[in-house]
């Protein structure tokens, strides 16, 4: 019914670095070949645990696209657009909220989570509880039924699926819906109609998720039906009503832990990363002085790949026959730690050399960044639009 959309967001935390790449970047690259894809800096989300700091958002949300150009993020394949410059995120966030259960948003695993763990910040606000209820409206403005995220995300897609399945059975109840479902099941034709009914009843009476695939599949299908009808199918298919928002599914990412340069997780706040676009004599340096195996205080001692920091990057960074020739000269102390971190230190220069290299017009030019996000905030106004306007005229608000 709904069109295969993707929707994924960053909140503005200033220049990214090989974790952000490997951990998002990539995935984003991957998805705009296949599906049409909206990418959006979330900086209201930003001002949730930086509200009395917002001086910071402006340079960082700027620093933060030019990373996602200069990795490869084609604004000629996917939407780019700032959060704050589509209002209906608000609206729709305002209007979810008022039916939204508060226990719902209490029991949001991070909730208490971010609380105890960012104790220098007073996150006893509105905003922070609902902020969960602010990524839902990120997704559903826009219909997006794909939503990429990691395992530490999931319970915030299950919050959004949740809150769409409660306002389609609210507000989807148009009047003589059962009646107009049924004559648009008539306009199937006797055998797929009664495929249909065949496939709901075994759905609704059996819980056959397999039935609810197959009469989807059958809906998706159907090129003589118009929109309103195929709508009020689905909805009836599942015992609710006109689907008015799409449930989004779940695109889990692949697990990518970027080890940082010490062998903790690559963070900012660790003081361990190598940025996106880092001068080359810098990640020369940073890359030489990273700590090794502890016990190999000397070249001629045997060394331990397992306890290093810089086996992790060959992982990460190097094919079959390299991993082979560290494993071998390191365990025999064949090879020295310089030896080892010199094929490393070529690889990801190379992978960071495109990059330096698309980041160098907009660099110069900021004004091509600026048209960029312009012209995708512009493409996701109608979007969300489009939406908004059903939203309204489901729950009444289309009178004035």
């Amino acid at each position: 019914m709904f069109a295969d959309r993707v929707l994924s967001g960053m909140r503005p935390t200033g220049s990214l670095h090989l974790g952000h790449y490997h951990g998002v970047l990539k995935n984003w690259i991957e998805l705009q070949q296949k599906y049409e894809c909206l990418f959006f800096v979330a900086d209201w989300h930003a001002l949730t645990t930086h509200y009395d700091s917002p001086e910071i958002i402006e340079k960082n949300t700027w620093d933060m696209v030019i990373d996602w150009l200069a990795a490869g993020v084609d604004p000629s394949r996917a939407i780019l657009f700032f959060q704050s410059k589509v209002p209906a995120h608000a609206e729709l966030y305002l209007l979810l909220s008022m039916m939204t259960p508060l226990g719902w948003l209490e029991r949001v695993p991070t909730y208490k989570d971010q609380q105890e763990k960012l104790t220098d910040k007073d996150l006893g606000t509105y905003g922070f509880l609902g902020y969960p209820l602010l990524q839902s409206a990120d997704i559903l403005i826009y219909r997006a039924n794909r939503v990429p995220v990691g395992d530490d995300q999931a319970p915030h897609l299950e919050f959004t699926r949740e809150i769409c399945r409660r306002f389609n059975h609210l507000y989807g109840k148009e009047p003589g819906f059962e009646e107009k479902a049924q004559a648009a099941i008539k306009k199937l034709g006797s055998k797929k109609s009664k495929l249909y009914s065949e496939l709901r009843n075994r759905y609704q009476e059996q819980g056959d998720e397999s039935a609810l695939e197959e009469a989807r599949s059958l809906l998706e299908a159907q090129q003589n039906l118009n929109l309103g009808d195929k709508e009020r199918l689905f909805g009836y298919l599942e015992g609710g009503g006109k689907m008015i928002l799409c449930e989004p599914d779940t695109l889990l990412t692949k697990a990518s832990r970027m080890p940082g340069l010490d062998g903790q997780k690559m963070s900012k706040s660790y003081n361990n990363i190598i940025g996106l676009r880092e001068d080359p004599d810098s990640v020369r340096k940073k890359i030489r002085t990273m700590p090794t195996d502890p016990a190999r205080i000397r070249r001629t001692d045997p060394g331990n790949p397992a306890v290093c920091p810089v086996w992790q990057f060959h992982l990460i960074y190097s094919n079959d026959e390299t991993r082979k020739w560290v494993q071998q000269g390191c365990t025999s102390a064949e090879i020295g730690c310089i030896d080892c971190k010199s094929p490393l230190i070529e690889t990801i220069l190379a992978e960071q050399a495109p990059m330096h290299e698309r980041a160098r017009m907009y660099e110069e030019d900021p004004a091509l960044v600026r048209n960029i996000i312009a012209d995708g905030c512009e493409k996701a106004n109608q979007l969300a639009e489009e939406t908004m306007r059903d939203i309204r005229s489901a729950i009444g608000l289309n009178y004035a």
